[in-house]
């Protein structure tokens, strides 16, 4: 992962898929929609070769990561499959050490300003404060305050309606997951209404970000 290209546009795209899903249709209409960062939950039916068939698919124009890894079993896996960024529910010490060893990006979670602190120190290279919607927009403003210098994720509860919000009292970027890649309609392969779903929240971040 480039982190100074995520930052540009710093919107995350999450895939948990209980079964295969027609990935490269999935990551053609997330292209089209301008969204350049996914990760695929390594908790997935077939993760590892979903992240290799997502790769394939992208021909270089979507950044590829791994979530959910809580083991260094699956560590390894989604590294070998290609994914090149971890993102993680809790903060695991061992797996943060040695993603920064090997100088992969890595986003452990957390939601305490305790936690987040932890987390932090331990090398992430953004925070995901998770879940965000327990405390809303707002709680990133009060963790900034006293913390100003730990960059956060915001994860869990994020929409195109909230989105903005969560820029605007300080996270440094969002992350989206089943509220716009729905079940049924990766079932129904409604790749078109998620395509829309995806601008929405990237046109509700860009306005925030450009507008503080």
């Amino acid at each position: 992962m480039d982190v100074h290209r995520f930052k540009q546009l710093p919107v995350l795209g999450i895939l948990r898929c209980d079964a295969d899903v027609a990935i490269e249709e999935l990551v053609g209409a997330v292209i089209s929609s301008g969204l350049t960062t996914i990760e695929i939950a390594m908790n997935s039916v077939n993760a590892a070769s979903l992240i290799r068939r997502a790769i394939k698919a992208a021909s270089g124009r979507l950044t590829v990561g791994a979530g959910t890894v809580v083991t260094p079993e699956l560590l390894a896996d989604a590294l070998d499959a290609g994914a090149t960024f971890v993102v993680m529910p809790v903060l695991i010490g061992n797996l943060v050490t040695e993603c920064v060893r090997k100088k992969i990006p890595v986003f452990p979670g957390a939601l305490t300003p305790q936690e987040i602190y932890n987390a932090w120190n331990a090398g992430a290279t953004m925070v995901k404060v998770f879940p965000a919607g327990v405390f809303g927009p707002a709680y990133f403003k009060e963790i900034k305050a006293p913390l100003p210098g730990i960059e956060l994720l915001a994860c869990g509860g994020v929409t195109p309606e909230n989105a903005g919000l969560h820029f605007k009292n300080g996270a440094s970027a969002i992350a989206f997951g089943s509220s716009i890649f729905r079940k049924e309609w990766l079932q129904k392969h409604d790749f078109k209404r998620i395509e829309e779903s995806v601008k929405s929240i990237i046109t509700a971040s860009r306005s925030a970000i450009n507008n503080p």
